[in-house]
Order: C-alpha cells, then structure tokens, then sequence
C-alpha cells in the first residue's frame, strides 16, 4: 500500500474534497491502515505516536459512515470520548474541516460550560458527540441523553485516559451502549488499556505503526544543563539566540507555568499560559491567540500536552524535565508533526539528572547537548541586572542613635537566605 493517496482507501468524494481543499494527497501510515479497516466496519486498536494523523484516521472514515441515517433529538449517532476539554475542542475543529461538504450535526460536551447550552444542542440531535467522560456521565445521570442509538464508539488517548484515572468511567461508557463498532487509540497499552479491549472490543484488528518509546526522526532533540535558579535567564537567551518566533514551553506545575509567565511578561515577550486552574473560556482565548500568532510563547502544563495541535509549530521547550518518559515524547510531538522538522529543548538541573537518565533508557540512546552562546548569555545578564533590587540605601544620620535601613533591608545583610531574596522572586 506504499505510496496509496486518499483516493483509494474507499472515502466519498464529499470527504476526498475536503482534504484535497486542505492540501492533503497522501495519507500518513496510520490513516493508510486504519481507514480502511473503519469503513469495513471492523474494531481497531490503532497504536500510533503523537503527530501521526491519527485524528483524521477515525474522523475521515466516520463523516462516510454517517451518511447513512439521520440524528434524533438527544440520541448520538457516533460517541467520540477524550481525556481532555482542549482534545475534545480540537477534534470538534477537524470535523468541522473535514466536513464542512456534508450536513452533520457535532456537539461538544465538555467541563466548564453551561450545562443548559449543551443540553439544548442534544435536543435538536446530534450525529458526532465529542465528550470527556465527566460530563458525558453527568449528562447521562441527569436523564438529558440516550445513547441507545450509538452506532460507532472511538476511544481516543486511551493510555492517557489511564493516567488521569477515567478507566472506570469508559468502562461504564462502553457498558450502557448498544451493539456498537469501537476504534481505540493510545500512544502505549498497559495492562489496564489491554484488559479494556478484551473485555469491550470484538474481534479486533490491531495497528502498529511506531514504538511509542521513539520521538517521531524529524524532531531535532538537544538538553541545555543548566542550574534551576538560572533557567528562566537560559529561557531567554534560548529564545535569543535561535530567533525562535514561536514555541511551547512545557513546566511540570501550575504554580511553575504561572512564575515563568510572569517572567517572560515582565521581559516584554507576547506570552500566555495554559493550564487545568483556568477557565474553559480563558483556555479556548489563549489557544486561539497562539493559533493566530498573537502570542508567540505558550507556557503550559501537561493538561495541554496533547490538546494542542498548531501547525509549522518550531520548537517545544521543557522548562523541566518530565518525571514520565512517555510525557516526554508527548510534549516534544506538538512540533515535527506528519513528517515535518521541528526542534525540541530541554533544560536539566542537577536535581533532574535522575529523570534524564530515564529518557535517555526509554530512548535507548542519549540526547545532544546544546550549549548556549556566551555572548548571548552575557547580554541576557546584563539585561538581568535592570530586573535586580538595587543595593540597600540608608537614610542621613538626624540625631537618631542609630540609621534607620529603608525596606529593602531584611536583616540579614550579605548572607542573606536565598528565598528572601527579591531578585530571586523577580527574575
């Protein structure tokens, strides 16, 4: 099947319009497997790395299946489950792409949205429901839907469904739905992804198109050593020195993506952050800012790790080093997608030394170290130094017995501890 274009793997020409439309010819691997076998009416397991094209492998084949029936009010034809609000949006954007020659209803229900907004798009029915498993049960429970008439179930990020605890919930999913026919992907499959399979899949064909443990070849990784204290400095003079004009900086914390915001707004970059304490509203203004190029600089945590899919995206930026090799790979997929280069660089303290060694054993190989440029660091310091508390000053003697220290002086005089510094809460 080398070499095949979307025209022969069986797709309609409503559908084969839309991709031509995007600029689309070939099919990646897994969409050249997994198609197919979906139009068939066949389950798959589908194992694929992040920025295969797996999205389009499920949502090509269903936009022809649907064209046989109709939607009835609060009555899905087809279930798309997702860990993520952020997934679950940008596979709703996809159909909307993909389908935008046929007449098909997509509804989204997602957290941190109105309930009676949702419910009312449910009345007047739906062909593609795209969910996370949360409010999908809550809906449910509620009496507001009926999944009786779900023809085609897909699973998608099931090991990432596994991470966030959601196996129960998909069990549950899975369980109250008719005879149905189920795709599921996943980056990786544990034991507790295997088990889910045997227990709810028929018969089903399963895909491999690359280990999971290798980061897709067109993503030039490198690691920068550098002390924690002077990673938002190396931050800098990363972004300097490659004239990056737009990357995703990856922390392990939200309290992290919130400090190295600050800093970067305080330094004058176009920036934003993303992370699972905002609102659903204020995550949506974000992405799409960033998608337009509006904001240059995405700090993010994990919650956006495989919710983000910018294209021509250059460069991904491990602030920290993910304690997860599997996360790893995820973070640095959002760049070199579908075959297309891209650069990833992750910053390594002493402290993460230990996480590093588990990448480089995932990885069965080391990753290059990037030096930075003395001159931009020397220029990045110096321009530091305009952010630093300016040394103590002391008031003219008046008569007191003694002077009196203005309020930058905390008493410690030069030894004083490292989190009471100012500069240390500033940088």
């Amino acid at each position: 099947m080398e070499g095949m274009s979307f025209k022969n793997l069986g797709l309609n020409q409503k559908t084969l319009q839309a991709i031509s439309e995007v600029g689309y010819e070939m099919p990646t691997p897994i969409q050249e497997k997994a198609i197919p076998l979906i139009l068939e009416g066949r389950d798959v397991i589908a194992l694929a790395q992040t920025g295969s094209g797996k999205t389009a492998s499920f949502v090509l084949p269903l936009l022809d299946i649907l064209t046989r029936g109709r939607a009835r009010a609060r009555m899905p034809r087809s279930l798309i489950v997702e860990p993520t609000r952020e997934l679950a949006t940008q596979v709703a954007e996809d159909f909307a792409i993909y389908g935008k020659h046929h007449r098909f209803t997509v509804a989204v229900l997602i957290g941190g949205e109105s309930f009676a907004d949702q419910e009312k798009k449910l009345s007047k029915g739906v062909d593609v429901l795209i969910v996370t498993p949360g409010r999908l049960l809550d809906i449910y429970d509620r009496g507001k839907i009926l999944l009786n008439d779900v023809k085609m179930l897909v699973i998608d990020e099931a090991d990432r469904m596994l991470d966030m605890g959601f196996i129960p919930d998909i069990e549950r999913i899975a369980s109250v739905l008719p005879s149905h026919q189920t795709a599921l992907f996943s980056a990786t499959m544990p034991p507790p992804i295997q088990a889910l399979t045997k227990k709810f899949l028929k018969s089903p064909e399963k895909i491999t198109i690359s280990s999971p443990k290798h980061a897709a070849t067109s993503i030039e990784q490198y690691i920068v050593r550098v002390p924690e204290k002077n990673k938002r400095n190396a931050l800098r003079s990363l972004l300097k020195q490659l004239n990056l004009k737009q990357a995703i900086v990856f922390c392990n914390r939200k309290v992290e993506v919130d400090t190295v915001y600050n800093s970067m707004r305080r330094h004058k970059f176009k920036v934003g952050a993303l992370h699972g304490d905002l609102s659903q509203a204020s995550r949506n203004e974000t992405l799409k800012a960033f998608k337009e190029g509006e904001v240059d600089l995405l700090i993010a945590s994990d919650v956006a790790a495989r919710g983000i899919d910018i294209e021509d995206l250059p460069a991904v930026i491990n602030f920290h080093v993910p304690t997860n090799p599997e996360d790893y790979i995820h973070r640095i997929g959002r760049t070199g997608r579908a075959g297309k280069e891209g650069k990833s660089f992750t910053f390594v303290s002493p402290h993460e030394e230990k996480y590093l060694a588990l990448i480089f054993k995932s990885l069965n190989k080391t990753i290059e170290e990037y030096q930075l440029s003395p001159e931009v660091k020397e220029t990045e310091m110096k321009a530091q130094t305009s952010f630093q508390t300016k040394k103590p000053s002391y008031q003219k003697n008046t008569g007191q017995k003694e002077t009196t220290p203005s309020k930058e002086v905390l008493g410690f005089g030069e030894h004083m501890p490292a989190f009471m510094r100012t500069e240390s809460r500033k940088n």
